[in-house]
């Protein structure tokens, strides 16, 4: 959508100056003076096409840390309860924030606002900063007139995600350091060691054994395509990532990602409870359970999942409790369809639903816990069959040297 600058004055003769995304200037026009406002210039704000493209093509895109959006919350919460405005609070926050890129977009969620944009539709505008969760339990809060509680909610509910988050992440961090080591102590043994051993082998004129032939031709092929085969694992991920960005490619990947042995399983349970706790957090906070639903598809992080809230939405918007067209997706264990239908009959399903998360952020921990205990022997056993088969080629040759000599 284009952006527009423009100078206005006020009745009291106060000029400012802002900037506005709309369909054309008749439109920003009319906003202008629907807030009585005089209009003195306006232009379009042409984008660079060259920082464009950097943009496009930066690895590193600028976002907002789920740290800095817990304490977002949490203060404008308390500002909001305490009877501060919504636009002073605003600039409280925005001289308290030390990213650059989030002081910015508070300052545009405060000019919004300030030019009539309701506070949902002002953070939609921003969506590296808000996601559409964030949009629609603020939404659900304006109209319910209870913004503060809302904001404490989104608060309770990001340091949840995050903690799950962390707990998984945490315990990968050992089994991947480990992995990168032995991956770099035996590229350093075939390209640097393993030379001078050929060097020596080469002086004894003698026929070397298979192992080591193979170990040494391995050698030199990695020498002479060094950055081939550093660039091999570069290319396969672009093209994963490519390929992930088409319909079809993600939900192939994000199928056979549920049914990997051991690690399906973890995706499949920190899916069902981030599903329960988004879900029951909307419905908690007033959001209607089909936009709720469509809400929680679009932050479920798996498009077969996806697809099955999906398809149960359309099956309750035909009049069907939730329960059984979740059950008929196949996708949800048989404890979390009897959890929901037991929250719908007794009109508890929120409390519900926030019962079963707590329940699968334990199940996720102890699967968390069992895989690294079992993760970790099973790298350190691989790492020494690889080290080990590498000393024994390259010794082979000098026991049957050693043999020659004493006979």
């Amino acid at each position: 959508m284009p952006k527009f600058t423009y100078k206005t004055r006020s009745p009291n003769g106060t000029i400012s100056t802002a900037t506005m995304e709309a369909q054309d200037q008749r439109a920003v026009i009319e906003r202008v003076r629907s807030q009585k406002l005089i209009m003195l210039e306006i232009k379009e704000l042409k984008d660079n096409p060259i920082m464009a493209l950097l943009q496009k093509i930066n690895p590193i895109k600028p976002s907002v840390g789920s740290h800095e959006l817990v304490l977002f919350s949490r203060q404008l919460s308390t500002l909001v309860s305490a009877g501060v405005p919504i636009v002073q609070g605003l600039n409280i926050l925005i001289e308290q924030v030390e990213t650059p890129f989030f002081k910015a977009t508070i300052t545009g969620l405060r000019q919004d606002i300030e030019q009539g944009i309701s506070i949902a539709d002002a953070m939609a505008k921003h969506p590296k900063a808000f996601s559409t969760l964030y949009v629609s339990m603020i939404r659900a809060g304006e109209v319910g007139g209870i913004l503060d509680t809302i904001l404490e909610r989104l608060s309770s509910y990001l340091e949840a995600t995050e903690e799950l988050k962390g707990k998984i992440k945490g315990a990968m961090v050992y089994p991947a350091v480990i992995t990168m080591v032995a991956g770099a102590v035996t590229l350093f043994l075939l390209i640097f060691i393993i030379p001078t051993f050929q060097t020596i082998f080469s002086s004894f004129g003698a026929e070397l054994p298979l192992p080591t032939k193979i170990l040494i031709g391995l050698s030199n092929f990695l020498r002479k395509f060094f950055l081939l085969v550093l660039a091999f694992p570069v290319g396969v991920f672009i093209g994963f990532k490519k390929f992930r960005e088409t319909e079809k490619g993600l939900l192939l990947t994000d199928t056979y990602f549920l049914r990997i042995p051991l690690f399906g399983l973890l995706l499949k349970k920190v899916a069902v409870a981030k599903f329960s706790r988004t879900l029951g957090t909307l419905i908690k906070s007033g959001v209607p359970i089909l936009q709720a639903l469509e809400t929680v598809a679009k932050t479920s992080g798996n498009k077969v999942i996806e697809n099955a809230i999906g398809t149960a939405k359309e099956s309750i918007r035909e009049g069907e409790r939730m329960a059984d067209p979740l059950k008929k997706t196949g996708v949800f264990p048989p404890m979390v369809i009897q959890m929901i239908a037991i929250g719908e009959e007794t009109g508890n399903l929120d409390t519900m639903l926030a019962k079963i998360s707590d329940f699968y952020d334990q199940e996720v921990d102890v699967t968390v816990k069992g895989l690294t205990s079992m993760i970790e022997p099973l790298i350190m056993v691989g790492m020494g069959v690889v080290i080990g088969a590498i000393v024994l080629a390259m010794f082979m040759p000098m026991f049957e040297m050693s043999q020659l000599a004493s006979k």
